[in-house]
């Protein structure tokens, strides 16, 4: 074969190959790399520009390219447990090879840089989010009058009031958010739920897991939190309701409820004007142990 023949064949070859790129994402982590001398950026501007055109270069020769979040401190720490020099290319290298298997990422479809990095920060958030509510039920242990682990029983009637909350909504898409004021810090879901016209839904997996687990929080805990939903369809008005935590239930929300908290501003307090075409209402019942009091779940 032929030496051209075989250039052809590389070509075709890195085609196939799937890249990851880690991203500085602020100015802080890129000012914190700027202390490597092999790291030759010294711009942050000029740098997330380059970063965009190297995305679209590899788009356009249809490679496929996930971008990750580069955290510097987590890079050190990566090169100090490996044995690696952090100054090195090859160890950034391999940290980001790393971060494609284990940290937030987010494929590049051509969308512009700045919504790709709002979308991979949301992306960190709430991961970030499911392993601390995990760690936390993992850590509550078992339930001193019947033995049986609390965290693990609060997941599964989470799980339970989720499929309800679902099968009673109206038909379309609904947004849910589940906010739970847990110590040291509050923690906050949601869920984005679409149907077809067959009624069969469509959720991402893992928004759910988080979703579920932030909710379990709420219950094995008994800290004070909500659940908002709202659903959407192109023929009805949307509609909103929801819940608060109560013990191991969700109690509803009035319709004045739901209004009060939609229609005042979280930080000032102040009212705001009403979304047209939006019925605030109190939620459908979810059934004996859906509401407070609930029965006891461990």
């Amino acid at each position: 074969m032929t030496h051209t023949g075989h250039q052809s064949m590389r070509r075709v070859l890195r085609r196939e190959i799937a890249g990851t790129i880690g991203l500085l994402a602020d100015e802080h982590d890129f000012t914190a790399m700027r202390r490597y001398r092999t790291f030759t950026f010294d711009d942050h501007a000029t740098y997330l520009r380059q970063v965009e055109a190297l995305l679209r270069t590899l788009a356009a020769q249809g490679n496929h390219t996930t971008v990750a979040l580069f955290d510097p401190e987590e890079y050190a720490e990566f090169c100090a447990d490996a044995g690696l020099e952090p100054d090195a290319p090859s160890s950034r290298t391999r940290f980001t090879g790393e971060l494609a298997t284990t940290g937030p990422s987010i494929p590049y479809d051509g969308q512009p840089l700045s919504e790709l990095v709002t979308d991979l920060i949301d992306e960190a958030v709430r991961q970030a989010t499911w392993e601390y509510a995990t760690n936390l039920l993992s850590r509550i242990g078992d339930c001193a009058s019947c033995g049986h682990d609390i965290g693990r029983s609060a997941f599964a009637h989470a799980s339970e009031l989720l499929t309800r909350i679902l099968d009673t909504a109206s038909p379309g898409r609904r947004h849910l958010v589940c906010s739970v004021s847990s110590s040291p810090q509050p923690l906050m879901s949601a869920l984005h739920v679409d149907e077809d016209v067959d009624g069969s839904t469509h959720l991402d997996e893992a928004e759910a897991l988080e979703f579920v687990t932030v909710l379990a929080v709420g219950i094995a805990t008994r800290s004070p939190g909500g659940l908002v939903m709202r659903t959407s369809a192109s023929d009805a008005t949307d509609r909103v309701y929801g819940w608060r935590l109560r013990g191991e239930g969700l109690e509803p929300l009035t319709a004045g409820e739901v209004f009060d908290a939609y229609c005042t501003d979280v930080e000032s307090g102040d009212l705001v004007s009403p979304e047209s075409g939006v019925d605030y209402c109190a939620p459908p019942d979810l059934g004996e142990g859906g509401t407070a009091p609930g029965g006891h779940t461990h």
